[in-house]
């Protein structure tokens, strides 16, 4: 029986003049790497000294402590207003990223300067941050929960679209040519042929955007868009350290409860596209 050695010969070989620009290469971006570590003062001793520091405001910091029945409520309340600023932001995303995303992809839109021109609009979305478009909301509609929906409906609708496209462009073309043979249209094959093939990667990326919003809506929260960020911002700024770490707890609870929610609904979604004999 041959040996991994004698099958994969190249992989064993001593370090040869072949080898040696990857080997350069590899050098230079160490060594950049430890260029820009030093220039953003990572040597200079600042972290190791502030560790301590860390472990005594960690110290400040526990039991967590709501305070009073009453900061408990309204923290349970803006923790909701933040979950229904992360749905509703992410489903609106996903239901208008969906068209555009059809546009974009080359087996659905035929014409370039059509597809040229919904992923640069995809992209010019996306280059903008969530906190920039959280400022420019609040100030065209005012501070709250709706500025924050605002902000991750037009955050995400660039990244949905982008998803969107690659999930389409990558599907199966057997469907669409088995409903053009049958006398179908272009867009009873992107319907019934393109669609539900895809349907289940959409709904799972839709699903870990929602976690992943639920976070940043706690962030846009800080600057006036709704949601627990304010409570969080407020506290921090008057060191109350107790409360805190209350809110942060809150927030991890509330994302693992949904991350274990998502996870459920995209295995049952898997599993009833397999199909129960596969």
């Amino acid at each position: 029986m041959d040996t991994v050695r004698d099958r994969y010969p190249e992989h064993f070989r001593r370090f040869g003049p072949q080898r040696l620009p990857m080997i350069v290469g590899a050098s230079a971006m160490l060594a950049l790497l430890l260029y820009g570590m030093e220039v953003l003062g990572f040597f200079d001793g600042k972290l190791l000294s502030g560790m301590g520091r860390l472990v005594e405001i960690a110290g400040l910091m526990l039991p967590p402590d709501p305070g009073s029945w009453a900061h408990a409520r309204a923290y349970g309340m803006a923790l909701i207003e933040t979950v229904a600023i992360a749905l509703l932001g992410t489903l609106s995303a996903a239901i208008l990223a969906l068209p555009v995303g059809l546009l974009a992809a080359r087996n659905v839109t035929a014409q370039r300067i059509v597809r040229f021109l919904a992923r640069r609009s995809l992209d010019t979305i996306r280059s903008v941050d969530i906190l920039i478009w959280a400022l420019i909301w609040i100030n065209v509609v005012g501070l709250g929960p709706f500025a924050g929906a605002l902000a991750i409906m037009t955050s995400d609708i660039g990244s949905f679209g982008k998803l969107f496209s690659e999930a389409i462009e990558a599907a199966d073309r057997k469907p669409v040519e088995g409903i053009a043979s049958a006398g179908g249209s272009h867009f009873m094959g992107i319907r019934f042929g393109i669609l539900p093939e895809v349907f289940p990667v959409l709904a799972s990326q839709v699903l870990y955007y929602f976690e992943s919003n639920t976070r940043s809506a706690t962030i846009i929260g800080i600057v006036g868009a709704g949601g627990i960020g304010l409570h969080l911002a407020e506290a921090i700024r008057t060191l109350e350290l107790q409360q805190t770490s209350f809110i942060i707890l809150m927030i991890l609870v509330t994302v693992a409860a949904i991350d274990v929610v998502s996870s459920q609904l995209r295995f049952a979604m898997i599993g009833r596209r397999a199909g129960p004999g596969k």
